[in-house]
């Protein structure tokens, strides 16, 4: 399947079993419809595992807008409050990235004023 969202978040590399490393995000895809003249706005979120390279990590920065290709899942769990609840995953085969994450802001440099020995 094919899904398509920002980073909620900075990618994490963990390390599983036999020493195997595995880049783990979320990912936000908004989307809208209508109920008779109301708009209504849903966010779906999509817990994301890749597996074969963990260099890109660095580039899987919180608010990047990314495509990722895998096969999507559920994953359903009690709360400690005894409340059922549910997870989407998606088990990531591909990633192309499309950038869209904020850069950081550099700092103002300070506008000195040269004088000048010219008499003119």
């Amino acid at each position: 399947m094919e899904i398509t969202g920002r980073l909620t978040a900075g990618a994490e590399v963990a390390t599983v079993k036999g020493e195997k490393k595995v880049v783990r995000f979320t990912i936000a895809v908004n989307d809208s419809y209508r109920m008779g003249e109301e708009r209504r706005e849903v966010a779906n979120y999509f817990e994301c595992s890749y597996f074969r390279n963990e260099g890109i990590a660095e580039y899987l920065q919180k608010g990047a807008i990314v495509q990722v290709f895998g096969r999507v899942g559920v994953r359903a769990y009690v709360a400690k409050d005894g409340e059922a609840k549910g997870v989407l995953t998606c088990h990531v085969s591909e990633i192309k990235l499309f950038g869209g994450a904020p850069k950081a802001e550099k700092p103002k440099a300070e506008k000195v004023e040269e004088k000048d020995d010219l008499p003119f």
